[in-house]
């Protein structure tokens, strides 16, 4: 037994790991611990891998690991006449996968601090057929633009007065809803690093603001407004998809308000690690996606195909998927399917403005009854004045 494997596992893997030190094969273990056999291979398996990957690995003399967050990019040994090791030079990178799960796991820890939003109780009536989807999508909040060059002025003050009157105004146009969905469609944020690049291709951003500040006025408005959906709906789902350009901050965002709100039996956050959401109500079947993954043509297939998604796509009368990306409208009705890319409140930056991108800001407040499908909907335009 390698008691330094133990800092490459999970409790789960050592658990496995040490019962299998000790009864000697993995079917003995896996019966103990209820699993089988390849389960506990599996795990076994996974932390060696995980060490390799780190730099650790005695059985081929790596011996020297590098720091949580690192991955070891190659490892040179010297050996001497006798073949006996005298020098180890180890290289490393940043683990950018293992770094976003660190700060994930810091952030649901550091949760544990904020005083729990206190249940509340709603003190009029609602309608149970009706469910109101409320829909902001590519908000890209850090990000800055100049008006002279773009357009359109865009800083983190006018995106936070824009958001929060682009929520009141959504549902003061809407009916007496039971559910409303605070359906936040990705891109939220416009950068997801403390450098204010995009996350995949490394595109320089125009940035407003740094990013810990950005961190704290996200978490701010977005709890800000499911408050706000608290006061009008019944219950209250929350939306936060993974985008191009937040692929991280999508996740800890989700993760602050789960953890926020956690004592308020009246609001769902769907917390699935999936980049395609998908619920069914009475039946209805709503599904979303940012739609940097998949283009407007393809998303019937996929929720169709699924298969955690075959079942509620069967038992559905009418379907409807949301997406954005693109930052303009635009509605597909094809295959029993209504697709409906939605477009942004945000001002333009640089990069759009000189491409001729054009595009009407807005975001759209739409009601669903449980079996007729789309009953109303309203469009609000951004809003800056109180």
């Amino acid at each position: 037994m390698d008691s330094n494997l133990r800092k490459y596992a999970t409790d789960v893997q050592w658990e496995a790991y040490c019962l299998y030190d000790e009864v000697g094969t993995y079917s003995k273990a896996a019966s103990i611990l209820g699993k089988d056999r390849g389960n506990v291979r599996r795990s076994i398996k996974a932390i060696h891998q995980n060490a390799a990957k780190r730099g650790y690995s005695p059985d081929h003399q790596m011996i020297h690991s590098v720091p949580e967050g690192f991955i070891a990019k190659g490892i040179s040994t010297y050996y001497n006449q006798d073949g006996e090791v005298t020098g180890q030079w180890v290289k490393s990178a940043s683990d950018r996968q293992r770094q976003v799960e660190i700060l994930i796991e810091r952030l649901e820890e550091g949760s544990s601090n904020f005083t729990p939003f206190t249940p509340t109780e709603i003190n009029h009536e609602t309608d149970d057929n009706l469910l109101s989807l409320l829909t902001i999508t590519d908000f890209h909040l850090g990000m800055y633009s100049w008006a002279d060059e773009t357009g359109d002025d865009w800083d983190v003050g006018i995106a936070r007065d824009v958001f929060l009157n682009s929520i009141a105004d959504m549902i003061a146009a809407c009916p007496k809803s039971k559910v409303g969905i605070l359906n936040q469609l990705g891109d939220f944020l416009h950068f997801d690093s403390l450098s204010a690049v995009t996350p995949a291709s490394g595109h320089l951003l125009d940035a407003d603001t740094r990013y810990g500040k950005l961190v704290d006025l996200s978490m701010e408005v977005m709890t800000e407004a499911v408050k706000i959906l608290l006061n009008r709906f019944e219950r209250v789902i929350v939306v936060q998809a993974e985008g191009n350009h937040d692929m991280a901050g999508s996740v800890w965002l989700r993760k602050h308000i789960k953890h926020m709100f956690i004592n308020e039996p009246r609001v769902e956050v769907m917390d699935v690690e999936f980049p395609y959401y998908a619920m069914l109500w009475g039946e209805i079947m709503l599904a979303f996606h940012h739609g940097h993954k998949k283009k407007m043509g393809q998303l019937q297939k996929l929720f169709s195909s699924e298969p955690r998604y075959r079942a509620i796509w069967g038992a559905a009368k009418h379907t409807y998927i949301h997406t954005g990306h693109m930052h303009h409208e635009r509605v597909v009705e094809d295959a029993g399917s209504v697709v409906e890319q939605h477009p942004t409140l945000s001002g333009r930056d640089a990069y759009a403005a000189r491409g001729g991108w054009i595009s009407q800001r807005g975001a759209k407040v739409i009601t669903y009854h449980k079996t007729d499908g789309e009953t109303h909907r309203f469009t609000v335009r951004p809003r800056i004045s109180k």
